[in-house]
């Protein structure tokens, strides 16, 4: 969920591959990278697993791009943050019942911790990915919004603002699950403000649906309705969104 938008100080390349993830097209972002380095094949790898995320296809891509990374991967960082891929690669299969890899994902996340140093860069994408274990697979909201929380603020350290719309959202979710209904609502308009202003189309029609639901109509269905707008836009990513997005019974009478 980490990543960075287009700003000035940016080069043509960071900010074509960025353009491209943002609109779903992984595979295209992914055919720019030379996996040469270990930063660009990290960056690669990256790409493909957010795919996985996002479409729930594209495995054996994302594997192969994993074990280059892995095989370049020379510092403790490097390797941390490769571990750290293939912890959510494997919490990513395990979610979408693939197959079950859950101990993989927490191995690969604690091999992680124990290379990353906690004022690094990379701690605080570490940090969100355990808080997504612990939330979604070990069923621990507790643990998870302690891990959400750190990632926060090492995203608002960092200067990270991707991951900053992710740390508010999930930590509106909990706040939504314990009845703190302002809470949740601040929390999802902050990410979902987040990912409008970077341009993350991909990410922003989860953003509007889960606002959509701390809010009352007609603005819940206004927002319900952007989402789906944006969902078909681009070809029914997220996959998962697909349920939640399905029309009303009345607009598929008239269709």
């Amino acid at each position: 969920m980490s990543g960075d938008g287009t700003t000035a100080e940016d080069d043509p390349l960071r900010t074509a591959v960025w353009r491209l993830r943002s609109r779903a097209c992984w595979v295209d972002a992914a055919a720019l990278l030379t996996p040469a380095t270990p930063e660009a094949a990290l960056q690669r790898a990256s790409l493909l697993v957010e795919r996985c995320l996002y479409t729930e296809a594209g495995w054996e891509d994302a594997e192969d791009a994993l074990r280059t990374a892995e095989a370049l991967a020379h510092t403790d960082d490097e390797r941390g943050a490769a571990a750290c891929e293939r912890g959510y690669l494997a919490y990513a299969a395990t979610l979408f019942q693939v197959r079950d890899r859950a101990d993989e994902a927490r191995a690969a996340l604690g091999r992680a911790a124990a290379l990353i140093a906690p004022g690094a860069p990379g701690r605080p994408l570490l940090d969100f990915r355990r808080g997504l274990i612990a939330e979604n697979l070990t069923r621990s909201p507790q643990a998870a919004r302690a891990a959400y929380r750190r990632a926060h603020a090492g995203a608002t350290a960092h200067a990270d603002p991707l991951l900053l719309a992710a740390t508010w959202r999930h930590l509106a979710g909990l706040a939504l699950r314990d009845g703190e209904l302002t809470e949740a609502r601040h929390g999802f308009a902050e990410s979902l403000r987040i990912r409008e202003e970077l341009g993350y189309l991909v990410g922003t029609a989860p953003a509007l649906v889960s606002l959509a639901d701390t809010e009352t109509e007609p603005e819940a269905s206004r927002l319900r309705e952007e989402a789906r707008r944006l969902f078909r836009l681009l070809g029914g990513v997220p996959t998962w969104l697909a349920d939640r997005l399905a029309p009303p019974e009345a607009d598929a009478a008239t269709a």
